[in-house]
C-alpha cells in the first residue's frame, strides 16, 4: 500500500525507519510545512517525493496519509487527506476535540474510509500476550488496575518542546493514550472518571538543542490523579506526571481474583508480563510474537484494508481513549466524575504468528 508521511518532525525519526522496512508499505511521500525538513527526511530514509502537504495529496500512488502533525493540525490534515480519498492513520490523540474526532469517523465512514490511530503499541507482543493471557482466565476476573507514568518532562530533552505544554498535549494527553489504550484493551470501555491535577509552575526552561536556556509557558495541569470506571465493573487509578524527578513509567498493573498481572511498558512493543499469584516468586512469561515498533498499526490497517475486514486501532478507540481524556480534564475543573458516553469494539487479539516484517499484500 502506497504511503505518504505528513509531519517530518521528531516522532518521524521512529515511524520513517519502521515503515520503509515493512514490505506491505510502501513510503513514497514525505510531507511537511518546512519543505527543507521533508526533504531531509525523505533523503534520509530512502522516501523517494517529498514536499506539501497538497502535494502528498494530489498522488494517485498514495493510499494511506500517516499523520504525524502536531496534535492540533490532526484534524485539519486528516480531514483533507479523507476528502482526497486517502485513508488516514493519525499520531495519538486521535484529534485535539471530540466534536472534530466523531466528524472524522462520519467523513470516513460516508467515503468509505478507514481512519486509525495512535498509539499502536497495543499491538506489541507485549500487550497483546498480556491481552491473551487475561482472556485465559490467567488472574481470574480483572477487578482493579493501576497506571503510573512521572518524569521531570520532556523540556529536558526535546529541541522544540512547545507543544507538549499546550492543551492536547501534557502528560494527560501526550502519555496518556498509551496508557488508558492499554487499560480499554484490558477492561473494555471506560464510563466515568474522576481527577485532580495541579502545575509545577507557568514556565519551563528547554535543557537540549539550538533553543537551551529558553523559557516556554505552560498551558496545561502537568500532574494528574484519576479514577477510571469501568463498564464491566473493574476500577483503574492513573498519575501522569511531568513534575516529578523520580522517573518512573511502564507501570501497569492488573489485580484479578486470582492473581495480579504485571504488563510491560504500554510506550514499548515488547517486554516480559509478570503474574503474580501470592507468597511465591512471580512468574515470568515472555512476550510471544515479533516485535516491530512504531508504524504496525499502519500495516496491520492496511493488510485490513486489503483483506475488508475491521482493523484494530481504529478511529473509534481514538475517539473513546480521547473522550476519556477530556473527561478527566474536565474533572479536574469540576471536582467531580464525568461521564464518558463513547463506546467502542474490542478487536480479538493477533495471532501469536502475526508479523509485520511479512510481506502479505
Amino acid at each position: 500500500m502506497g504511503v505518504a508521511v505528513v509531519g517530518a518532525g521528531t516522532i518521524s525519526d521512529q515511524y520513517l525507519p519502521n515503515m520503509t522496512g515493512y514490505p506491505d508499505l510502501d513510503v513514497r511521500f514525505v510531507a511537511d510545512l518546512r519543505p527543507e525538513l521533508a526533504r531531509a527526511q525523505a533523503e534520509r530514509h530512502g522516501v523517494p517525493g517529498h514536499g506539501s502537504l497538497e502535494q502528498a495529496l494530489a498522488r494517485d500512488d498514495v493510499e494511506l496519509v500517516v499523520n504525524l502533525t502536531v496534535p492540533s493540525a490532526h484534524a485539519e490534515v486528516a480531514a483533507s487527506a479523507l476528502a482526497a480519498g486517502k485513508h488516514v492513520f493519525n499520531e495519538k490523540p486521535i484529534t485535539a476535540d471530540l466534536a472534530s474526532a466523531a466528524a472524522l469517523i462520519e467523513q470516513a465512514g460516508a467515503a468509505g474510509l478507514r481512519v486509525g490511530c495512535a498509539p499502536d503499541t497495543f499491538l506489541g507482543p507485549g500487550l497483546q500476550t498480556a491481552r491473551r493471557l487475561l482472556e485465559s482466565g490467567a488472574i481470574g476476573t480483572p477487578l482493579t488496575a493501576s497506571v503510573v507514568f512521572q518524569n521531570p518532562g520532556p523540556h529536558r530533552w526535546h529541541p522544540n518542546p512547545d507543544f507538549l505544554y499546550q492543551p492536547g498535549a501534557g502528560p494527560l494527553f501526550d502519555l496518556g493514550p498509551y496508557y488508558l489504550t492499554a487499560l480499554a484493551q484490558a477492561l473494555g470501555p471506560v464510563t466515568r472518571v474522576v481527577a485532580r491535577g495541579s502545575g509545577a509552575g507557568p514556565t519551563r526552561t528547554i535543557g537540549a538543542g539550538p533553543r537551551a536556556g529558553e523559557e516556554i509557558p505552560v498551558g496545561v495541569p502537568t500532574y494528574v490523579a484519576a479514577l477510571y470506571d469501568f463498564e464491566a465493573g473493574a476500577v483503574a487509578q492513573a498519575t501522569f506526571s511531568f513534575d516529578s524527578k523520580l522517573d518512573r513509567h511502564g507501570v501497569v498493573e492488573i489485580a484479578g481474583t486470582e492473581a495480579t498481572l504485571v504488563a510491560p511498558d504500554p510506550n514499548t512493543f515488547g517486554g516480559e508480563i509478570l503474574i503474580h499469584r501470592g507468597e511465591e516468586a512471580p512468574e515470568p512469561v515472555p512476550a510471544a510474537g515479533a516485535e516491530g515498533g512504531r508504524g504496525i498499526g499502519a500495516v496491520e490497517m492496511a493488510r485490513a484494508i486489503r483483506a475488508g475486514r475491521p482493523h484494530r486501532a481504529d478511529g473509534r478507540l481514538g475517539l473513546h481513549v480521547l473522550d476519556a481524556m477530556l473527561a478527566t480534564e474536565a474533572s479536574i475543573g469540576a471536582a467531580g466524575f464525568i461521564e464518558v458516553p463513547s463506546r467502542f469494539e474490542l478487536a480479538p487479539p493477533l495471532p501469536e504468528d502475526w508479523d509485520p516484517a511479512e510481506r502479505t499484500l
